[in-house]
């Protein structure tokens, strides 16, 4: 079988790393740190570095089933949820014991990444605990979900929190080298696939199924997460998790591997997105102040706000109108970090009363600049 070449890794501040089961997982189907130890070496090195990571890790099934002594040969969809439970304080655990910094657990399901006040929170947690240098631990909320409980689950779960994040790279460790262009285990001659411009078809075509004993996902799974990456303007970088070189060549600047490439830029992924998806309807009217500093790539705070117009909950896109004169012209729009009821209550207000004002507060900013877009509509 062919081996990979080694290919320098691009500078990068943040990234979300994803760690199979197969990677984590004892001959008796407990948890073992043979392979884990590597990759925290990875993310302890990066941290002192200056860099960022989120973990996504499998492998609480596999220690919950473990930790029962009831025959578990049966694969329910409630003995896994129980599973899932029962495993997931022994993997946060295994985590804690091998990284260099605090480590929190963080549970999601596919509604809370739908819903876009669930969804705001979500980025807001992670994001503040970046910002507290802890490590954030991602996993599927196994215990309630049900839909979410199918093969592959956790490299597309990683993507969305790769997004999520605002990352520049999604990591994903799996026992493989990478992708090849046919079946390494069925075909000799296959041949690495170290650079992936666009997942496409063809691409798709190479996959094979998963060998492993105690995985759910399988090569066709990591493309979809590499393709979900890529449209968020997030590069995938897929290896081998138990090769020991490999892992340790990470903090070196150096990959083994396959690379899938991002469709544009984070940011210009990100603003599409919020000039294009529906909106609430309503709007922010700003005064010539904030509708300057907006422009120059400002966030939006409570002080340039002379208007609310309309209903909307946190987490709603709103459009941003510019007044001027008798004429307000839509000037941006963006997540709103409060309810519409709660702007009009701080509008034109200092950023630091917010709290006096609400009893609580979601941060400074209305709107938060890299949720914002600017985009210079015609007066209205």
């Amino acid at each position: 079988m062919h081996a990979f070449a080694r290919q320098p890794l691009p500078a990068w501040r943040r990234a979300v790393l994803k760690v199979g089961s197969s990677l984590l997982a004892a001959d008796k189907g407990d948890l073992s740190d043979r392979h884990a130890r590597g990759l925290a070496a990875f993310v302890n090195a990066a941290r002192e570095q200056g860099r960022e990571v989120v973990l996504v890790s499998s492998g609480a099934v596999a220690a919950g089933r473990a930790r029962v002594r009831t025959d578990t040969r049966a694969d329910g969809l409630v003995l896994r949820q129980a599973l899932a439970a029962l495993g997931q304080t022994r993997m946060i655990a295994l985590w804690q014991g091998l990284v260099d910094a605090p480590v929190a657990q963080v549970l999601l399901t596919h509604d809370d990444l739908r819903n876009r006040r669930r969804y705001l929170n979500a980025r807001n947690t992670l994001l503040e605990l970046l910002r507290l240098r802890a490590i954030p631990i991602v996993n599927e909320n196994d215990t309630v979900a049900v839909e979410e409980l199918k093969v592959g689950d956790n490299d597309n779960l990683a993507a969305t929190v790769a997004a999520l994040v605002d990352a520049e790279f999604l990591f994903i460790a799996s026992d493989v080298d990478g992708l090849y262009d046919a079946h390494p285990l069925h075909e000799p001659d296959a041949k690495p696939v170290a650079h992936v411009a666009e997942v496409n078809d063809a691409v798709f075509a190479m996959a094979g199924a998963s060998g492993s004993a105690f995985g759910t996902g399988g090569m066709r799974t990591k493309l979809e997460a590499a393709a979900k990456a890529a449209h968020a303007g997030i590069a995938t970088l897929l290896f081998n998790g138990a090769a020991d070189e490999v892992v340790a060549g990470l903090a070196q600047g150096q990959f083994r591997g396959t690379r899938f490439e991002a469709s544009g830029t984070r940011l210009a992924a990100r603003k599409h997105w919020l000039k294009h998806a529906p909106g609430s309807g309503a709007r922010l009217s700003v005064d010539a102040g904030a509708a300057r500093a907006l422009a120059g790539g400002a966030s939006l705070l409570p002080g340039g706000i002379v208007g609310v117009d309309g209903e909307f909950a946190r987490g709603d896109i709103v459009d941003i109108a510019a007044v001027e004169g008798e004429r307000a012209r839509v000037i941006a729009r963006g997540l709103c970090q409060y309810a519409a009821g709660e702007v009009r209550r701080m509008a034109g207000r200092n950023s630091r009363e917010i709290e006096a004002l609400l009893g609580f507060s979601y941060g400074d900013s209305v709107i938060r600049r890299d949720d914002l877009v600017v985009t210079g509509e015609a007066a209205s």
